[in-house]
């Protein structure tokens, strides 16, 4: 499936007014099914999971989520960026189902398979960096950054972390610590570990003189506890929950150059970038630079759980026999969904398609930098998002009541952000012209009655 851009006009500011045709609502989000089983969720599962929309999803077809009354909602969320090839892609449940037939498991560190191999092969000589390589699969992005972490201390010898604002690492006790938002990521879940330290960043839509400050203060903030103490700097090259904050050109080539002279490992999180989503395989490409580790996870597994550290041979060979690992670590049937994650990728419409997507929300959305309260456009590829702020600062409260709107009338959307002031949108890369346009115009008549 192709994605090409539509000429967009300016809907009424009520999203009810967008014509339905790949939305079809039969009942009010969520139905009279989805709140029978939101009752029940709510008996037996833990508050504490945040909840974006309570409907109860019953299959997808394409871009689209079947819900249990029988409602087809746009999906602009793809699972937080896992999905990019589609929640029920018919490639990955063949190669999946195959898999299941054979074994579910042995743990890879007991008995060895194939896929488990070959899935390391293929990222070992796609990831950025002419250099010799090495992979280690596990099950969670939390996990990949982790490891990451153990790897370079075991090849440095040396204890601390540089991470930097608005970062999103994850949500085990170290990545917390490395992840910059406190409330609901941090917040009562101290003390976190230490040797943790946080740096400046250089967004683009700030920092319209580039990135030589925060490059300067990051190497006083090293100079100041000692370069040769890092072991590693950990930075997403496009932030995700921090707001889809893209870098001033020259800051992540300056982080590079800076790592490189003070022998610190440089690992490239690309757990929600990576493998098509901005438009090339990995976001870092965009900016010409290489981690000495490049961390994957989300879309790697379309939905099955799956991470993964590649890096430089001699680093990933650092760690003894038996360092790294996990019972679940590049499950078979994991690794079978990523082998048609690649296969997918490898027939090159999918990185045109993200592109495509780009210029079709821009040209949507872009428009709306002229009323007040939307403050910004920015992404690349289908990694996009619309900031709302006005004189009196960031504006979460209108970025909830849009995207509240938006999925109410069939579009689910996601908020993102430090002061959640932001709607990221994360299509599949398989989404049909249509369908995208008509969940564009439906969020931006959501924006348009919020701001009216």
């Amino acid at each position: 499936m192709t994605v090409t851009p539509e000429t967009a006009t300016s809907p009424a500011a009520d999203p009810a007014s967008v014509t339905a045709t790949a939305r079809r609502l039969l009942t009010e989000l969520p139905g009279p099914r989805s709140r029978e089983l939101e009752a029940e969720r709510r008996r037996h599962v833990t508050n504490a999971f945040g909840i974006t929309m309570p409907v109860f999803i019953e299959h997808a077809q394409g871009s689209l989520l079947v819900d249990v009354d029988g409602n087809h909602l746009i999906d602009f969320a793809s699972g937080i960026a896992v999905t990019s090839v589609g929640a029920a892609n018919p490639k990955v449940a063949k190669r999946a189902a195959a898999q299941l037939e054979r074994f579910t498991h042995t743990c890879f560190m007991v008995t060895e398979y194939a896929s488990f191999v070959d899935v390391c092969r293929w990222l070992n000589e796609h990831t950025p960096g002419d250099f010799e390589k090495r992979t280690a699969l596990f099950t969670t992005g939390s996990e990949a950054v982790e490891n990451a972490i153990k790897v370079a201390r075991a090849a440095t010898r040396r204890p601390n972390i540089l991470v930097f604002d608005e970062a999103y690492h994850g949500r085990t006790q170290l990545t917390m610590a490395m992840t910059a938002k406190e409330n609901p990521y941090r917040l009562n879940f101290g003390p976190l570990p230490g040797s943790v330290f946080r740096g400046p960043t250089a967004p683009a839509h700030t920092s319209p003189d580039g990135p030589g400050e925060a490059l300067g203060r990051i190497e006083a903030l090293l100079a100041q506890n000692g370069p040769e103490t890092f072991a590693a700097m950990v930075i997403e090259p496009i932030q995700g929950e921090g707001g889809f904050i893209v870098q001033a050109p020259g800051f992540l080539t300056g982080l590079r150059e800076i790592a490189t002279r003070h022998g610190i490992v440089l690992v490239i999180d690309e757990i929600q970038t990576g493998l098509g989503r901005t438009g090339k395989l990995f976001a870092s490409e965009h900016e010409g630079i290489a981690g000495d580790i490049t961390l994957t996870a989300k879309a790697l597994g379309a939905g099955l759980p799956l991470s993964a550290a590649t890096g430089r041979a001699e680093l990933m060979n650092a760690v003894h026999p038996g360092g790294l690992g996990g019972t679940y670590a590049g499950n078979p049937v994991a690794c079978e969904a990523a082998l048609a994650v690649f296969e997918l990728l490898e027939e090159g419409a999918l990185l045109d398609n993200a592109g495509r997507i780009e210029t079709a929300v821009r040209g949507r959305l872009e428009p709306l930098m002229a009323l007040d309260g939307v403050a910004d456009v920015r992404g690349r590829g289908a990694m996009m998002a619309i900031e709302f702020r006005d004189s009196s600062g960031p504006r979460g409260d209108l970025a909830a009541a849009a995207a509240k709107a938006a999925n109410a009338h069939g579009v689910l959307t996601l908020t993102c952000g430090t002061n959640g002031n932001v709607i990221r949108l994360l299509p599949p890369l398989v989404i049909e012209a249509d369908v995208l346009d008509e969940g564009l115009a439906v969020l931006e008549a959501s924006i348009r009655s919020v701001l009216s």
